[in-house]
């Protein structure tokens, strides 16, 4: 079981983190640029023009003061032919981009599997339905929504399976009780033995309830990607603006945007705790799991002051999802 666990954690490692991420836009001096009026940090690697003036002119001036610098170090013969070649490659420039409601999961070419399969083309659906509902903040929502709907198969057996567990509790925690000091090979196996008797009597899975938990990775890390890098997202506005950061926010004395991270908090915070049942029971690894799930909840509420709008959305929406999931699965349970 815990092989297995370590392979579907390696593989979405490799799937991610070898395939493509989000690039800042730097200055000739290295320094990430930013939009002074959102805090928003601009990527490099955007997937479509932007529109915003104040976007398009940081893009700009950054394209002409990235070029001076590299003719200046060619002219001193600091770099070669080649190196400024493939320096000046490597700058963004905007011109070339096509605008993004003409984007297409195949726009700029392959770029890799994870940007092109899943980036890509959550980056086009996120478009269209923004486009269709007139408002790409709403289409944030509605497209976490529709994700979260496709997955519902997967996510009610999860949530099942959490409520079995608790069913469950009272006959592992008196397994706990009967193996407690017993750390011997002879001990341990008997331990675990007894407990696979306890799973199969009440059906119970243990990767299933981890599943889930596996698939939430990459489908944030494409969310976060996917909205740092479409301008016609991070430049529209739902109530708030959507590349605007919290802090920022209230930088600006719009102190509206405490809101966020307080849904943030609230959201997570419910969403971990009707989880907790799916450790129910496992001794050592339950009060393991619980304290993760403790820091990872501190860890979400300290980040989200600095992440957009946009992702703000996204975690609001699928928490919520979550919570209701939970709340309809328990209740249907008891009857």
């Amino acid at each position: 079981m815990k092989n297995k666990n370590k392979l579907i954690i390696l593989l979405l490692i490799l799937l991610v983190f070898t395939t493509g991420c989000t690039k800042q836009l730097k200055d000739e001096k290295n320094k990430v640029v930013k939009n002074p009026n959102t805090g928003q940090t601009l990527p490099s690697n955007i997937l479509c023009a932007p529109t915003d003036k104040e976007n398009i002119k940081l893009y700009n001036e950054t394209k002409e003061k990235l070029e001076k610098k590299y003719k200046n170090q060619l002219d001193k013969k600091e770099i070669t032919k080649t190196q400024y070649n493939k320096k000046i490659k490597k700058i963004t420039d905007i011109s070339k981009l096509e605008k993004c409601k003409k984007f297409t999961p195949m726009s700029n070419g392959y770029e890799g599997l994870w940007t092109t399969f899943f980036v890509k083309t959550l980056s086009w659906v996120l478009i269209q339905i923004g486009t269709l509902v007139g408002n790409y903040g709403l289409g944030i929502i509605l497209t976490t929504l529709l994700i979260r709907l496709v997955l519902y198969p997967l996510t009610l057996k999860t949530a099942k399976q959490s409520e079995v567990l608790a069913k469950a509790k009272p006959e592992l925690d008196k397994l706990e009780k009967k193996y407690a000091g017993k750390n011997n090979q002879e001990s341990m196996m008997k331990k675990s033995q007894e407990m696979m008797v306890i799973y199969k009597k009440y059906n119970i899975n243990p990767l299933s309830g981890c599943i889930f938990a596996f698939l939430q990775i990459p489908l944030f890390l494409a969310f976060f990607e996917a909205m740092n890098r479409l301008p016609i997202l991070f430049e529209d506005e739902f109530i708030f603006k959507l590349a605007m950061t919290p802090i920022t926010g209230i930088q600006h004395h719009n102190y509206l945007y405490l809101l966020l991270p307080t849904l943030v908090a609230l959201t997570t915070y419910f969403s971990f705790k009707l989880n907790k049942t799916a450790t129910a029971g496992a001794g050592d690894q339950a009060k393991q799991m619980n304290t993760m799930m403790t820091v990872m909840t501190i860890m979400i509420i300290f980040m989200s002051f600095t992440m957009s709008t946009a992702i703000i959305f996204y975690w609001i929406t699928n928490s919520t999802f979550t919570i209701i999931q939970n709340l309809l699965v328990k209740r249907s349970m008891k009857k």
